[in-house]
């Protein structure tokens, strides 16, 4: 009765949106994709290729284009993985039937607007440094080795174990900061999400930006790190595996294997 109970309320307009906001993003971000044609033609002939196809001008000019693929990705990544808090907010809420939902989603999607602006700021000097090619991918075997080390560290540290016990703890979350009202509160719950996921999101430099496959890759894996029961055996040997994909890579080079 009660998974009857929240299947209903979860065809509620308020939740109808939300699912259309993600088909929307992940949509987007198929559109935005290179054809394989191009892909080839991009890595085959390098940045001057792109260029002039594109007709993408030096410096700051791209920075538009590369914030709207942040910002289209944070959102088709980071909102679902946010589904048990909103979840939690509902039944919260239920006679008002999604009251605040759109200010908690809102609050929530502006802090990721705020690390789309970031993350722009990053892929613009990384690029500008030859250390991206066209399409996001790091091109340097040190830093690919200092991303993925990097966030397998994170996986241990303070901030991470904190974040991550308000997002797989809705209901207490919410009950401390109710007087807030939504859209603080989805500020709060945008922040901590940040906390769990920046590193892992800034992966997105080792895959490439554009590569879905990746990003699905990394959304079903923040998803699951912030449900209890899966996070709690998931997120060290996460850090362990990340941190010896790191190593590998430099052993790699070092060896003169790549």
């Amino acid at each position: 009765m009660q998974l009857a109970s929240s299947l209903r309320r979860m065809r509620a307009p308020h939740w109808l949106g939300f699912y259309t906001l993600i088909a929307l993003a992940w949509g987007t971000l198929y559109a935005m994709q290179l054809p394989p044609d191009l892909v080839a033609a991009a890595n085959l002939y390098g940045a001057e290729f792109w260029q002039a196809l594109c007709r993408i001008e030096p410096g700051l000019a791209g920075a538009p284009n590369i914030f709207l693929m942040w910002a289209v990705m944070s959102a088709a990544m980071m909102a679902p993985t946010a589904l048990p808090a909103l979840a939690t907010w509902d039944d919260l809420v239920q006679t008002g039937r999604g009251a605040g939902f759109g200010a908690l989603l809102s609050g929530y999607l502006a802090v990721w607007l705020g690390f789309a602006a970031l993350a722009t700021v990053a892929q613009l000097a990384l690029a500008g440094a030859g250390l991206l090619n066209p399409l996001g991918e790091s091109v340097n075997i040190w830093l690919t080795a200092l991303l993925l080390a990097g966030a397998g560290a994170y996986q241990f540290s303070t901030l991470k174990d904190s974040c991550l016990a308000k997002c797989r703890h809705p209901l207490t979350f919410f009950i401390q900061y109710w007087h807030d009202g939504p859209l603080r509160m989805g500020l709060r719950l945008g922040a901590v999400c940040l906390g769990c996921c920046w590193a892992l999101m800034a992966l997105a430099f080792v895959g490439g930006t554009m590569n879905l496959l990746w990003m699905g890759g990394a959304m079903v894996l923040m998803m699951l790190e912030k449900l209890p029961a899966i996070g709690a055996v998931l997120t060290r040997p996460l850090g362990y595996g990340l941190m010896a994909l790191g190593w590998a890579v430099v052993i790699l080079e070092l060896g003169g294997w790549t």
